[in-house]
């Protein structure tokens, strides 16, 4: 079985294949088909397609000294254009920018994670800072971080905020 990403791949990275074991059908012969799983069913003839789930992502980024207001501008900019963002908190030299991403694994989150901040660097103005810091978690494990007191504080007010 092979699954493949959409879109074009990263520069210097070999395609990626998923590969698994396949099970025996009725009288020995082989049945192509995925096994039970969160994968959904799609498309023709039996093929799967794994479901999208929530991943709840934390980017952090840091650089030389930039104005504070520019920095917000520029955050209010990458919120306007991307509402998905939950919340930014920022100061004159780093940022976290927090957000629900829905991708098929943790492997995609990341990835789409890693690109947002040079993708919109020129389109937001944002500060030619580099990332320091990547979390990328799981809606349930979000959720009993929180329950339990240890996850990320909790954002009192979605948009853009000072330290």
């Amino acid at each position: 079985m092979r699954r493949g990403r959409p879109g074009a791949l990263p520069r210097g990275t070999a395609e990626r294949a998923l590969t698994s074991v396949q099970a025996a059908g009725p009288a020995g012969t082989d049945d192509n088909r995925a096994g039970p799983g969160p994968a959904a069913h799609g498309g023709p003839a039996g093929e799967r397609r794994e479901a999208s789930r929530l991943w709840h992502v934390t980017l952090s980024v840091s650089g030389a000294e930039a104005p504070v207001q520019e920095v917000r501008r520029a955050l209010e900019q990458l919120a306007h254009d991307h509402p998905f963002l939950l919340t930014s908190r920022y100061a004159g030299d780093h940022a976290e920018i927090r957000y629900w991403e829905e991708a098929r694994d943790l492997h995609d989150a990341a990835a789409v994670a890693l690109r947002l901040w040079g993708e919109h660097r020129s389109s937001a103005g944002l500060p030619p800072w580099e990332i320091v810091g990547l979390e990328v978690i799981d809606r349930e494990t979000y959720h009993q971080r929180v329950a339990e007191g240890y996850g990320p504080p909790p954002a009192a007010r979605m948009g853009v905020h000072p330290y």
